[in-house]
């Protein structure tokens, strides 16, 4: 039987049905309703598409498998039928975290969809690669240590990790918040989805990014630290890099403003 796309990535519509496309994509442990201190300042001008991944938020649970989704591939799949069964072109690809890495992919090697991608705190491998001199910020053994520890007991691991993650202490409210968000995720798939984000490898993909790329890189952001931001900016062709004054992972959740406005100035530069 064939799960109905819209109801399988709880695809959401706002906006301006005849305005530029933009197309929100949520990061590890997240769902769309992270965007939406942000929206206010895109649905008067745009078409603003919103979904969940499969296994997060209010996607269909039925159409998780485990094979499909061991790797970045199948949630890119996912964002190019919503693109087709929506019929969007010209598609401003929003993506976040993980989803910054399913961008880059859609970037290089399904384009004729998108116009552009914004990447918001994004890394195109969080591992480091000595060999090559690739510093992501985590090494194997720290990465297998942080992945046991959510195997363990994901429950404590979102307590713990939540806060550390947001990385803005003095507004607990919004780690707390980002635990809530980790903690709705059934844990089967939450650790499914962990190993893609963190274990994957899209750098080789970078140079051949065919669209305009906005990166968007947050201060003091444990999992994409700013040499991050600067490599990426250095192997994609016509991308624009924009160091913000928010600090953590989720910009758009701890600075909405300033990231609603650094994207605003990328896609209206004469206003």
């Amino acid at each position: 039987m064939t799960t109905d796309i819209r109801t399988r990535n709880n695809v959401q519509v706002l906006g301006q049905a005849d305005g530029p496309v933009l197309l929100f994509a949520h990061g590890y442990g997240c769902d769309q309703g992270m965007w939406s201190r942000l929206l206010h300042r895109f649905t008067d001008v745009y078409k603003v598409v919103l979904f969940d991944h499969v296994g997060s938020g209010a996607s269909d649970p039925a159409a998780y498998t485990p094979a499909k989704y061991a790797t970045l591939d199948g949630y890119v799949t996912d964002v190019l039928e919503i693109c087709e069964d929506l019929d969007l072109r010209d598609v401003t690809f929003i993506g976040h975290s993980v989803s910054a890495m399913m961008a880059i992919s859609a970037g290089a090697t399904a384009a004729e969809r998108l116009a552009r991608i914004i990447l918001v705190a994004p890394s195109p491998s969080y591992m480091d690669y000595p060999e090559d001199g690739y510093e992501g910020g985590f090494s194997r053994a720290d990465l297998d240590e942080l992945l046991e520890s959510l195997d363990t007991n994901y429950l404590a691991w979102a307590a713990t990790m939540a806060p550390v993650i947001m990385g803005n202490p003095a507004a607990p409210a919004l780690g707390a918040e980002l635990e809530g968000s980790f903690c709705r995720v059934n844990p089967t798939v939450a650790r499914q989805f962990a190993r893609v984000a963190f274990l994957s490898d899209v750098r080789a993909l970078l140079p051949k990014v065919s669209v305009p790329t906005l990166i968007l890189q947050a201060s003091e952001d444990l999992l994409a630290p700013e040499h991050v931001g600067r490599y990426l900016q250095e192997h994609i062709p016509q991308s624009t890099l924009v160091q913000m004054k928010a600090t953590g992972h989720l910009p758009h959740v701890s600075a909405p403003e300033e990231t609603a406005d650094s994207i605003l100035s990328y896609l209206q530069p004469s206003k």
